[in-house]
């Protein structure tokens, strides 16, 4: 999830005059403000609806990720003033990065490519087999950006929004996630991606977002929730159908499909949900092209 594009306006900053630092539960709100503001600024642009829907919102998703346990946040710091910052995920083996932003006011400076460096130097401190993001495709900065530090274009996304369907299908139904499902659902997850990620189903059991489905008695997908910041796997196409059509709602602006699974697609543009924006997932090191039916999170 990125957010590197700079306006025309401002005082330049140059890279050298900023340092980055880890940041802080007091930051939230300068975090928040420019989180808010550098989205809105670029989807504006490109006639795109924003991540976020008001300042409020950001300032409280930026608490959330200066506070999180398992997150490493940097900030760039200018004369005392916060102008950008990134977040890096280690909830498991493969790092995910972002959100990253920069202050629209604040250009030319190589910051966003400072707090990106710091990021992959945490990756490499914490001995990860990879690191992902999600990259919004009609940002060529960014996209410069990540390809020249390495990453490598992976999937192509489309977010898809829209009424949450509230149905069932026959004979797959859906319930909520417990604790008991946990090795199950971990065992399908690295079937399908060769990694395990216990620790964001985890926190979707206890916050009581997470669902099954089950075929014929036995797990055959999962999703932490249908939406933005979350993810699911499923055997088949089948089972991500079950679990979008029993979502309560869709967290956030929309959720992530890869473009290329088209028979998903179609399924959800003939329910009437919408393709809001194209993203891509993106890469580097370890990588395993799944080997079945996916919804990435925001993060990866």
């Amino acid at each position: 999830m990125d957010e590197l594009q700079h306006s025309a306006a401002g005082a330049a900053a140059p890279a050298a005059s900023a340092v980055i630092r880890g940041g802080r539960p007091d930051d939230a709100a300068a975090c928040g403000a420019i989180c808010y503001e550098a989205f809105r600024a670029i989807t504006a642009q490109h006639g795109f609806p924003p991540d976020f829907p008001s300042v409020a919102a950001a300032v409280g998703a930026a608490g959330h990720f200066l506070s999180h346990p398992l997150l490493r946040s940097f900030v760039a710091d200018v004369d005392g003033r916060v102008v950008g910052s990134n977040f890096y995920w280690s909830t498991c083996s493969i790092g995910g990065v972002g959100p990253i932003t920069v202050d629209p006011a604040v250009q030319n400076g190589s910051i966003g490519r400072r707090l990106m460096e710091a990021v992959l130097q945490q990756s490499r401190a914490d001995g990860a087999d990879g690191v992902r993001l999600v990259q919004a495709a009609y940002h060529s900065r960014s996209l410069s950006l990540y390809a020249k530090l390495g990453f490598d274009a992976r999937e192509p996304l489309s977010m898809i929004g829209g009424e949450p369907l509230r149905a069932s299908l026959p004979g797959l139904p859906v319930r909520p996630a417990v604790e008991g499902d946990v090795e199950a659902c971990t065992r399908l997850y690295v079937a399908i991606h060769g990694f395990a990620r216990e620790a964001d189903l985890r926190e979707a059991i206890g916050r009581g977002s997470a669902m099954v489905v089950e075929r014929a008695g036995r797990i055959a997908g999962y999703a932490t929730a249908i939406g933005f910041m979350d993810h699911a796997v499923g055997e088949t196409d089948e089972d991500l159908q079950a679990l979008i059509a029993a979502a309560p709602a869709f967290t956030g602006p929309g959720f992530l499909l890869p473009t290329r699974n088209t028979a998903l697609l179609r399924w959800c543009l003939a329910r009437g949900l919408r393709v809001i924006q194209p993203l891509t997932l993106m890469s580097m090191g370890s990588y395993q092209d799944p080997r079945g039916a996916f919804l990435p999170s925001i993060i990866f």
